[in-house]
Order: structure tokens, then sequence, then C-alpha cells
């Protein structure tokens, strides 16, 4: 793993991940992290890329590991930098995965990159908070409803709920929590690093979770893969079926028995659609 720091023009500093130069029919997929994480690629799904002939590239979203806070940073706002990031590495096209939280920036990219990506997966995606039909909380776990809410309620009314950390049921289900004692015990070492810091990054995501986006994802013209637990309460699955209502180029795999975590069983699978939908396949 090649980790760099990239100053942007404004001043900005991204930590940028890369797991090697491109071998010339590779495939770029930038990774986009979940809330809290850094922007470390999934280790469980790096050893499937050389066969996938997929190379990783990620950074760490504004506040986040050696990322530069952006207060008041929209979800919109991700997309300019990922195409910062590409040009800094030469990369021209390239497709993008995001899981939770990072699966809103993710089709960011795809609606507002439309001449650069080539495809995107969105893993237990969160849908707009102002997605007109859906019951945004409906089936969410009390501690996901009460930390959004208070997002909902404003800068200084989350901040307030942090200060009290509050023991609220996160929604993990006993699925996830096998998950994360296997495999998938790699989210436990991106969310540790994330935390570091404070809550200050954790704060900016969930405030723009809650503000418009910045973009319709109904616009989204690459190939559009949402995968999602039926189980999870961390970010119900009728979150996933409104995108995929919403978005005409998307496709839905609904994972019976599958929580937040334990979904990414699927990442495989999921990476082997991206790089059929959007590049070479190495066999």
């Amino acid at each position: 793993m090649i980790e760099t720091d990239l100053k942007l023009g404004s001043g900005r500093t991204l930590h940028v991940y890369d797991t090697g130069a491109d071998a010339g029919d590779s495939l770029t997929v930038f990774w986009h992290h979940g809330t809290p994480n850094i922007g470390t690629p999934p280790a469980p799904l790096v050893a499937v890329s050389d066969r996938l002939g997929v190379r990783w590239v990620s950074h760490d979203r504004p506040g986040y590991g050696g990322s530069t806070p952006m207060p008041d940073r929209t979800v919109a706002a991700a997309a300019a930098d990922v195409s910062a990031v590409a040009d800094a590495l030469s990369i021209e096209r390239f497709a993008v995965m995001g899981h939770s939280g990072g699966s809103a920036h993710a089709m960011a990219c795809g609606a507002l990159l439309p001449d650069r990506v080539l495809g995107v997966v969105a893993i237990s995606g969160l849908a707009p908070y102002d997605a007109e039909g859906l019951d945004w909380f409906a089936g969410m776990a009390e501690g996901g409803v009460a930390s959004l809410s208070a997002a909902a309620a404003g800068r200084a009314a989350k901040e307030r709920y942090e200060e009290l950390e509050p023991d609220l049921d996160p929604g993990f289900t006993t699925a996830d929590q096998t998950a994360l004692s296997g495999d998938w015990s790699w989210f436990i070492e991106v969310v540790r690093p994330a935390l570091t810091a404070g809550p200050g990054p954790m704060i900016d995501d969930d405030l723009a979770y809650v503000t418009p986006w910045g973009f319709d994802p109904a616009s989204v013209s690459a190939p559009v893969l949402l995968v999602h637990g039926r189980d999870d309460r961390v970010v119900p699955s009728s979150h996933s079926a409104w995108l995929a209502a919403s978005c005409p180029s998307a496709e839905l795999w609904l994972r019976p028995g599958e929580g937040h975590i334990s979904v990414m069983s699927a990442g495989e699978a999921a990476l082997a659609w991206l790089a059929s939908k959007a590049g070479p396949r190495r066999e």
C-alpha cells in the first residue's frame, strides 16, 4: 500500500492510499469509507484484486486520519476530491465502491463525474434525507435514529449529542457480530484511528447525510449495483430499495439474513460485477 499526502489548491490535504501503479489493463476502483472510518481500502477484498484486475485507490474523507477537516461539507464535495486524486495519479477513468455512508459519496461521483466514472457499487447505503415517499427512519435501530435526528436538528444539537455519548443500540445483528469476529474484523482496524482526533469528522458526515446532498442519485448514468442486507438495522434496506426505484441504471441485490456488516460477504461478487461492467477482467 502506497500512502501519500496530496496538497490541494485550497490548502487542504488529502491522505491518499493506492495499491500500486496501473498495470495498463487494470481497473481503478476508488473506495469510499463509512462513518466513522479511515480510508484504507477493504483488506478482505484486496486478495481478489489481482484476479479481477483491480487497483484500489482511496483517501481519508476530510477530517479523518491525515486529511484536513472541511466543516459543512456536502456529500457532493467528495466528487471534487476524488477528481483531484485521480488527476494527481494520472487516472482518467475509474469505478467507485462505497459502504454505508461511503455509498452516498460513491453515488456523488457517479452523478457529478459522468465522463470519468465507469460504474458504481453502493453497499448498505443511505437514501437522501428528503427522499420522497420514504419513511427514512423506519426500521432503523435506536442509536441511529437518535444520532441522525440530532444531526437533523443542526450542528449544535449534534455536538451536544456526541458529548453525552449515549449507550444506545447501534443495530448490529448476530450475523454482523459474527462477521466482525472473522474476516471483517478489518472494520475495527479502520474505526479506531478514525476516532482518535474526536468526533468532528463523524459529525460532519452525519450533518452531510441529513442536509441536501448536492446531486440527484437518479442522474447517475453509469451502471449501479446496490447491495443491502434485508436484516440491516443500521441503514434499513428500504433505503437501497428507494434508490433502485429512483435510479434508472441501478440493479439491486437484497441479501436475506444479512445485516450492515455481514452483507460484505457479497463484496467479492460485487467487485466482480463491477469489473465485468466497468473494465477488463483477469482470469
